[in-house]
C-alpha cells in the first residue's frame, strides 16, 4: 500500500494486554494494518484471535482493564469545512473520541443488533441520536434524515418503522436500522464486526449486498470483521488473517485466496463448504486456538500444524515478503525450509474457484517468498524482522541448522491432536479462549458507536 496521504487508518506495532484476575492475557502482539479510502480491508481468524479487539482499540472503546503497552492508530478525516485532520487515537481519551470521532467520523456495525440496540427506545429516536449529540441538528431535520436513512438500508413504511421498538423488527430489519444508525452522521470508516453472524444465509447475502452498495455510492472505507473466508470474497479488496493475536498473512483478495502460503490460511481455506467436492467430510482445523495467559515460545500455531517445523517450537518466524503486497509469517517460507506443498484436496479447491472466478490461466505463483519483509515493507517488529538474515543466512538464536530439519518427527502425537479435534470451527474456538475474546466481555456499554 503506496502513499500515506492515502490511507484513512494506519495501526502500527498495537499491542494489548488484558489485566485479569487469572493473570495478564496478551491479546495482540505487534499488528500492523492499513486501509485506504474507498477500500475494504477484511480481518479474519477464528473467535479470539483479536480480530474485534484491534478495532475497538481503533474506536478507543477498549475494555477498563486494557493495556496498551505500545504503537500507534493514526486516523485521518475532512472537517465538515473539508480540511484534512490526522490523529493518534492512542494519544486520545476517551471524552476527546466520543465527542470527535466516535458514530461521527468512525462508525461500528456490531454482530448482533438486539445487544447494541436499545429496547427502551424508539427506532427513530435511536438513529437520530447521534445527529443530535454531534451536529446539533433539529429534531424535524433529523427526523426527516432518518426517514431517508431507513429508505436507504431498505425498510418499507420507515414512517411507521420510526415509532416501532427493536423487538418488533425481524433480525434483517434490525440489522438494516443498526447500519442506518452507523451512516447518520456520514463516517469516513465503517467498521462491520461479523455482521451477518446472527442472521440466516438469505438475509446475510442482502446485508453483505446493502453494506457493497452504501460503500460504492458513498465512498466510504470499510474495515469487515469475520471468520467465515466465504464472506470476504464478496466483500474485500485486502485481508489481514490473524491468529492469536497476531497476523500471520496478508494481501490481496485473489492472493489469500488462489495463492495462500500460511497453513493456518490452508487450514481456514479447507475449512469452507465445498459443493463440488468428493469429500463428505467437512475438514476441521485439529486443536484448539492457545490459552493467551500462557504464552508458548515460537510459533503459536505449531501445536496445531501439521507441517510445523523444529525451530517453530523455539522462534517466532518473522513476515516473509512473496510479493509487494502478499506477506506471510511462517518458516516454510525460508529458502533453508523443505519444500511443503499446500494439501491436494486444497489445491483442487483452489483449482475449482479459478475456474469458476475464470481466472484458469493464472501462471502458477512461485513456490518461494521473495525474501523476508523489511521494516518499510509491513513495519514489523525489528526484532522479529531480524530473526533471520539475508547477510549470512542464519537464524538467531543458534536455530540456523533448525530449519532444515524438517518437518517434525512426532507424527504420532499430531495424529492425537487431530483425533481430538473439535467438529467445525467454531467449537474449537471456544474452547482455549480465554484471551481476547473473554476478557474484553468487561466492555464499556458505548453501543451506539
Amino acid at each position: 500500500m503506496s502513499d500515506s496521504n492515502d490511507k484513512i487508518l494506519e495501526i502500527r506495532d498495537l499491542d494489548i494486554t488484558f489485566k485479569t484476575t487469572a493473570g495478564p492475557v496478551h491479546a495482540i502482539r505487534g499488528i500492523n494494518v492499513d486501509l485506504k479510502r474507498g477500500e475494504t480491508v477484511a480481518i479474519v481468524g477464528e473467535s479470539g484471535s483479536g480480530k474485534s479487539v484491534t478495532m475497538r482499540a481503533a474506536m478507543g472503546i477498549l475494555a477498563k482493564n486494557a493495556v496498551v503497552n505500545r504503537g500507534s492508530i493514526i486516523f485521518r478525516y475532512h472537517h465538515q469545512d473539508g480540511s484534512e485532520a490526522e490523529v493518534d487515537i492512542l494519544s486520545k481519551d476517551k471524552k476527546w473520541i466520543r465527542s470527535h470521532i466516535n458514530g461521527k467520523r468512525m462508525a461500528m456495525v456490531f454482530q448482533d443488533p438486539m445487544t447494541s440496540l436499545d429496547p427502551t427506545m424508539q427506532i427513530g429516536r435511536q438513529i437520530m441520536e447521534d445527529m443530535i449529540w454531534h451536529y446539533k441538528t433539529p429534531k424535524e431535520e433529523a427526523r426527516k434524515r432518518a426517514i431517508e436513512l431507513l429508505t436507504e438500508v431498505g425498510i418499507e413504511e420507515p414512517e411507521k418503522r420510526m415509532k416501532e421498538y427493536p423487538h418488533q423488527l425481524s433480525g434483517g430489519m434490525r440489522q438494516r436500522v443498526v447500519i442506518a444508525i452507523a451512516l447518520a452522521c456520514n463516517p469516513d470508516l465503517l467498521i462491520c464486526d461479523e455482521p451477518t453472524t446472527a442472521l440466516d444465509v438469505t438475509i446475510q447475502a442482502k446485508i453483505i449486498e446493502l453494506i457493497r452498495r452504501i460503500q460504492k455510492e458513498r465512498g466510504i472505507s470499510v474495515i469487515y470483521i469475520t471468520h467465515d473466508l466465504g464472506v470476504v470474497a464478496k466483500v474485500a479488496d485486502y485481508v489481514n488473517v490473524m491468529y492469536a493475536g497476531r497476523i500471520v498473512e496478508k494481501g490481496t483478495i485473489n492472493e489469500i485466496y488462489y495463492d495462500p502460503r500460511h497453513p493456518y490460511t490452508w487450514g481456514l481455506l479447507s475449512a469452507m463448504p465445498d459443493l463440488d467436492t468428493n469429500d463428505e467430510r467437512l475438514y476441521t482445523i485439529p486443536g484448539s486456538p492457545p490459552n493467551l495467559l500462557h504464552e508458548k515460545a515460537g510459533d503459536a500455531f505449531a501445536p496445531r500444524n501439521k507441517f510445523a517445523l523444529e525451530i517453530d517450537d523455539k522462534a517466532d518466524p518473522p513476515m516473509f515478503q512473496i510479493s509487494t503486497t502478499h506477506f506471510a509469517a511462517t518458516w516454510l517460507l525460508d529458502p533453508r525450509a523443505p519444500k511443503v506443498e499446500m494439501p491436494a484436496e486444497l489445491r483442487a479447491k483452489i483449482l475449482r474457484m479459478k475456474h469458476e472466478a475464470g481466472l484458469d490461466d493464472t501462471p502458477a505463483p512461485e513456490e518461494r517468498a521473495t525474501g523476508i519483509a523489511t521494516d518499510a515493507d509491513v513495519r514489523e517488529e525489528g526484532s522479529a524482522a531480524g530473526a533471520v538474515t539475508a547477510a549470512d543466512g542464519k537464524a538467531s538464536g543458534n536455530t540456523s541448522g533448525e530449519v532444515s530439519e524438517g518437518v517434525k518427527a512426532d507424527s504420532a502425537a499430531e495424529t492425537k491432536a487431530a483425533d481430538s479435534a473439535k467438529s467445525g470451527e467454531g467449537g474449537s474456538a471456544d474452547t482455549g479462549n480465554s484471551g481476547a475474546a473473554g476478557a474484553a466481555e468487561n466492555e464499556e456499554g458505548e453501543s451506539h458507536a
